[in-house]
């Protein structure tokens, strides 16, 4: 494992550490820091990264209100070591028919 992997996984781990008080159904990170290499906010070795999160607690929430509850969870990893975050916040099994859950 390089120190660059080992350093991905230790975010990571952080990460789904920090948001397991969301109570996720589902919960995928991914790390789109290599997206980004030579980018000001990566300087220093701050990370960009995707997440896909699925949460009752979502449920009735306004996206902007979702990625609030996620934003709260991460706040002072913004932005070291997190320069950058996406996310996807969904809530479970609403409909076959709607775009609510993101494709695994």
């Amino acid at each position: 494992m390089t120190s660059s992997n080992a350093i991905s996984e230790d975010r990571e781990a952080l990460l789904r550490e920090r948001l397991a008080a969301l109570a996720p159904v589902q919960l995928r990170i991914e790390d789109e820091s290599h997206l980004h290499a030579g980018h000001a906010g990566a300087q220093g070795g701050a990370g960009h990264y995707r997440v896909y999160i699925t949460a009752e607690c979502f449920r009735g929430k306004s996206p902007v209100a979702r990625h609030r509850l996620v934003y709260d969870r991460l706040t002072d990893l913004i932005p070291h070591p997190v320069h950058a975050l996406a996310i996807h916040a969904s809530v479970p099994e609403v409909s076959e028919n709607t775009k609510e859950q993101f494709p695994l």
